[in-house]
């Protein structure tokens, strides 16, 4: 399964070049110009029957991860994280350390050791730190040096009827459904933007948008979905198994109404199942495209995932195929349903 290949490669905010080359190997077949920008998006471009409008689509391929920052006197690592990660799902997780994938262990003071004070609160970053089994500063640093990434130890797993679990599935579930729809003819000139460093603050995005210069946007990402024991309603965002979330606004955007209106109207048309993402926490690529230049059409449709940002992620697999559908959809149904 691609879905496997892609969450299971390193690739943390920064460190892009292998999932990079694993989608342009993937990609070029179906694809008239592939290339990678300066600062390292890869830009997969299929030339359509008209050369307007242009459209863009972009997932970003960066994963949350760790950094050393620090070898210690006793050969343990301090690190400090790449993006939002929850310091409080690190304890006694197992880690890959630099390009060598050095095994180690993220330690803390045992609770026997803590008081009751520090018991009651997560550990923060300076409390941490990975244990690889060196015994002292010049022992580790044979293996691993300040600077090397540190990724998590996690395999791509089917659960139960449909469901997935894997790291980085935010957002390497939105490049699938990218590389699902470059297979796929079109009227238009799409152009697909694997983006880089995302989780550091869209950095990607906007250089992307800025070289394909479209005319309307689709971003697709992997975003929370809160559907589990005890939780508030009105809080859930989105839900697994009703299909893609098309987003009304988020920290970094304010979604169009009208094309809100109009993607619900294809898909309805078309009964694919979809949701809204109900919060307006967090954000996306759109933040940085619809920005661009003299301002670009743009929306987002995610796919919900369980335990974003953590080592390991939960999707519902017919979710990811019924975004494949919607994104489809749109693209087909530009001009018809007049989306820019």
């Amino acid at each position: 399964m691609l879905l496997k290949e892609l969450t299971e490669i390193m690739g943390a905010s920064g460190d892009e070049k292998e999932i990079r080359e694993k989608i342009k190997s993937i990609v070029e077949p179906y694809v008239d110009n592939v290339y990678v920008d300066k600062i390292g998006n890869l830009i997969a471009c299929k030339k359509g029957k008209k050369d307007k409008p242009k459209i863009m689509l972009a997932a970003h391929m960066d994963e949350v991860g760790l950094m050393v920052k620090s070898v210690n006197e006793d050969g343990t690592l301090s690190f400090f994280p790449v993006g939002g990660v929850d310091n409080r799902i690190l304890v006694a997780k197992t880690v890959k350390v630099g390009e060598k994938g050095i095994n180690g262990v993220i330690g803390a003071k045992p609770i026997h050791l803590q008081k009751r004070d520090e018991q009651q609160k997560p550990l923060d970053f300076d409390s941490l730190y990975i244990d690889i089994g060196a015994t002292s500063k010049e022992e580790a640093l044979k293996h691993v040096s300040p600077g090397d990434y540190v990724y998590f130890d996690s395999n791509f797993e089917i659960l139960g009827n449909g469901y997935v679990k894997a790291k980085a599935l935010d957002d390497r579930i939105g490049c699938n459904v990218l590389i699902e729809n470059l297979k796929n003819e079109y009227e238009y000139t799409v152009c697909a933007a694997f983006t880089v460093e995302e989780e550091v603050g869209l950095r990607g995005a906007g250089v992307a948008a800025y070289n394909v210069e479209p005319d309307f946007a689709i971003i697709v990402e992997g975003t929370v979905a809160a559907d589990v024991t005890d939780s508030v309603p009105h809080l859930v965002s989105t839900e697994l198994g009703k299909g893609p979330a098309i987003s009304l606004m988020d920290r970094t955007t304010l979604y169009d109404k009208k094309l809100i209106d109009k993607i619900a109207k294809i898909a309805d048309e078309n009964k694919v199942p979809y949701q809204f993402r109900r919060i307006a926490s967090g954000g996306n690529d759109a933040g940085k495209i619809h920005l661009t230049k003299g301002g670009i059409k743009t929306i987002a449709v995610s796919v919900p995932c369980r335990y974003i940002h953590s080592f390991n992620s939960v999707a519902f697999l017919e979710d990811f195929h019924n975004t494949v559908k919607l994104v489809d959809l749109i693209i087909k149904n530009i001009e018809k349903e007049a989306l820019i």
